[in-house]
């Protein structure tokens, strides 16, 4: 046994988490992104195009694949958190499902790259979200685990880095694998590898037997409702979460849209392109920071605060100066705040979770808050822009669902 006694998987961690552990989790991270991104955003749409079948367009046959596993990992998420919770491995409570969740995943993607048909493509595609959700709740548990509070900031940082990192790799190898079947290969082989450090290396502390509560099958189910009334906290959190997360979505889900219908680009896509690098090169530049300046000082709620405004500010700009200068400078201050709103936010998540017996499944819970507003944002987009005032009402409201949720943090009580 490790430094991480058995005792220790109920505790608050104090011990700080090394560089070698860090980096181990920060690559897992990012290999689940890939494994997810590839397909998201290349091979599944290149699919849909090929086995569409007469009379349906590619467009609804790809809705209603990326939304069938959008709906599954909506569902996975807390419940392989749950499990993981309750899991009294000698390796471990979160490491099992990981071990467990990525070859499974990458086996379903390799099974993707032999479909034939809608239902085969559909099939496949929640099998993925199903595995890589088992792994990637387990994967999120670790960090209140270990990571001691002073210490969250980084940690979700690094995390946030190699989300957008994993999102770029995976589009990298989807694109530059030579094929459909190739893609999928390239990305499964890389996310298993990307996890096998942690894995082989880390040893998670170990929840003795007899300290796993009896199972419930009615006690399991009602405890995914968490009360907001006992736990205000965490209720304010997830919804300032929320918020910030579908103003977000809101303001990129039809940036190709804005950029041919109001600003007039003769290249949309390429436009497209350009305020994604700008946006990102920012991201990357501003969320490590963040996280270790918000470590450092000891507060939370002041980086989150302004990081939904200026999240608001960069969404009203789209609104009211609606040109390629004025794009510009929306999509890069959009980056800056939203690099700085991923490293914190995930911190102060942690930092309100009610009990250590349940991180899993709470953190399962606080997920719905990034998948959810994915879900909600085209809702709400597509009647503004048809039938309420187009673009310049779209942005507006993004800006304002945003700064709700940047004003909602100050609710909470118990983080500074």
């Amino acid at each position: 046994m490790d430094r991480y006694a058995v005792d220790e998987a109920l505790a608050e961690p104090v011990v700080p988490v090394g560089r070698g552990w860090t980096a181990a989790l920060v690559l897992a991270n990012g290999a689940i992104w890939v494994g997810w991104f590839g397909p998201l955003q290349i091979l599944l749409a290149l699919q849909a195009a090929e086995l569409a079948p007469a009379g349906t367009s590619k467009e609804t046959v790809l809705a209603w694949v990326t939304g069938c596993g959008a709906a599954v990992a909506l569902v996975a998420t807390p419940l392989f958190g749950a499990a993981s919770d309750r899991t009294a491995s000698r390796f471990g409570r979160r490491a099992p499902w990981i071990a467990g969740g990525v070859p499974a995943g990458a086996g379903a993607l390799a099974l993707l790259a032999t479909a034939d048909g809608v239902l085969s493509l559909l099939l496949g595609w929640c099998l993925v979200q199903l595995a890589l959700s088992a792994a990637y709740a387990a994967l999120t548990a670790a960090v209140p685990d270990r990571v001691p509070r002073r210490q969250r900031g980084a940690v979700g940082g690094w995390l946030g880095a190699a989300q957008i990192l994993g999102v770029l790799a995976g589009t990298g190898l989807a694109t530059a694998a030579g094929g459909i079947a190739a893609g999928y290969l390239a990305c499964a082989a890389f996310t298993v590898l990307g996890t096998l450090p942690y894995v082989l290396l880390r040893r998670d502390p170990v929840l003795p037997a007899d300290r796993r509560p009896p199972f419930d099958r009615r006690a399991f189910l009602t405890a995914f409702w968490i009360s907001p009334r006992r736990h205000p906290d965490l209720a304010w959190a997830w919804l300032t979460r929320f918020l910030v997360n579908l103003g977000n979505s809101i303001a990129l889900l039809y940036l190709l849209y804005y950029l041919r219908d109001a600003l007039h680009r003769p290249d949309p896509a390429a436009g497209v392109l350009i305020l994604t690098a700008v946006n990102s090169a920012l991201l990357l530049g501003t969320v490590v920071a963040a996280g270790f300046w918000s470590d450092r000082i000891g507060r939370r709620k002041p980086f989150v605060l302004w990081a939904g405004v200026l999240m608001a500010a960069a969404t009203a700009v789209l609104a009211c100066w609606q040109t390629w200068p004025g794009a510009l400078v929306a999509a890069g201050t959009l980056g800056i705040g939203f690099g700085v709103f991923m490293a914190v936010d995930f911190a102060l998540m942690t930092d309100v979770l009610p009990a250590a017996a349940h991180r899993g499944k709470d953190l399962g819970v606080i997920n719905i808050a990034n998948s959810l507003p994915q879900v909600a944002a085209p809702a709400l987009a597509a009647p503004v822009v048809r039938h309420l005032g187009g673009y310049p009402v779209l942005y507006l409201l993004a800006a304002a669902t945003a700064l709700a949720g940047a004003l909602f943090v100050r609710r909470i009580r118990g983080v500074d």
